[in-house]
């Protein structure tokens, strides 16, 4: 089990992260997400040691310590892969992935270095410099590289940033089964939603250094906290109660995904289109509601200025408003 208590962390007397508290079962997948400069680099960074925090790290019953005791960051049950990935130029990729492979058993090594660069899909260029590799390439051999010595703890930080939409979503799907079966810790710190809502068992969210919100994927998603919260998801409306239902005298305001609104033949909600947006099996359609904007998903292009009418669930409206 990981545990986090009490770590905060400053660079230069800037805080990054204040008071964070958690814990991670082993085995569990934990994505970690948040805007830009919220902290979750960093505390990856902190958990593998490599900056000093107030507070303390455990890993089962050993506590994780930083440069100020680690002449060497990191322990060898822990593998961090950054966004600079650190391969070796001149190697090739088998080389680099089976860089700190034992060379006692050399059947073994090469039998290991086949079914890591199945994994990530890269057995085709096995030979191939690493030199002469794009980006989303060099990052799946990182990804090899990083689970050889197959660690207790795996931490990735933008583990597919670099990587094609086409490929990524297969290996995703291979990574994640693979760390499952293997019974892998794993923590990514991502921008991408699919990553936290697809394969993480819990998502952390950070907000200004701190845990804004934690929970399994789904109620994060079906009931989020807040607006800053669901649009780390993708797009959201928080549209004003009293517009959806006129009676309301409230103030309340309610959160409404572009998928749980729906297109009706007639309703007390008015909308003026603005624009239509080709998503593939469905158009993201723009529209005016009194004085908002509103998002809202038909399955087909809606003309500019005309005017339609929208429904929401009842049940979804009275969850979402506290009713």
């Amino acid at each position: 089990m990981l545990k986090i208590k009490k770590v905060s962390f400053a660079y230069d007397k800037i805080p990054v992260l204040n008071n964070i508290n958690f814990s991670v079962e082993e085995g569990e997948n934990i994505s970690i997400i948040g805007s830009s400069g919220c902290g979750k680099s960093t505390l990856l960074q902190l958990i593998y040691g490599l900056h000093h925090s107030d507070g303390k790290i455990f890993w089962k019953e050993k506590e994780l310590l930083g440069p100020k005791f680690n002449l060497v960051p990191g322990e060898p049950f822990i593998k961090y892969l950054a966004q600079d990935f650190d391969l070796m130029p001149p190697l090739s990729v088998e080389d680099n992935v089976g860089k700190y492979l034992s060379n006692m058993y050399p059947i073994k090594k090469k039998q290991r270095i086949k079914e890591l660069l199945e994994v990530v899909e890269m057995e085709d260029l096995a030979k191939a410099k690493a030199k002469t590799l794009s980006g989303g390439q060099q990052q799946r051999v990182a990804l090899a590289r990083a689970l050889a010595n197959e660690p207790e703890l795996l931490l990735l930080d933008e583990p597919f940033s670099h990587i094609d939409h086409f490929r990524k979503n297969n290996l995703r799907r291979r990574l994640f089964a693979y760390l499952k079966e293997q019974n892998i810790t794993c923590l990514t710190a991502t921008h991408d939603s699919t990553d936290a809502l697809s394969f993480a068992d819990k998502t952390i969210v950070l907000k200004n250094g701190k845990i804004h919100a934690k929970d399994t994927p789904k109620q994060l998603y079906n009931n989020p906290k807040d607006k800053y919260v669901a649009s780390l998801f993708g797009d959201v409306n928080e549209l004003r109660l009293k517009d959806l239902i006129p009676s309301d005298k409230s103030r309340k305001k309610v959160l409404l995904y572009p998928h749980e609104i729906k297109i009706v033949r007639n309703s007390a909600i008015k909308v003026k289109v603005q624009n239509s947006y080709f998503k593939g099996s469905k158009y993201l359609i723009k529209a005016h509601l009194n004085n908002d904007t509103i998002y809202f998903e038909h399955t087909a292009k809606i003309d500019q200025g005309k005017e339609v009418f929208i429904g929401i669930k009842e049940k979804l409206i009275d969850t979402r408003s506290g009713k």
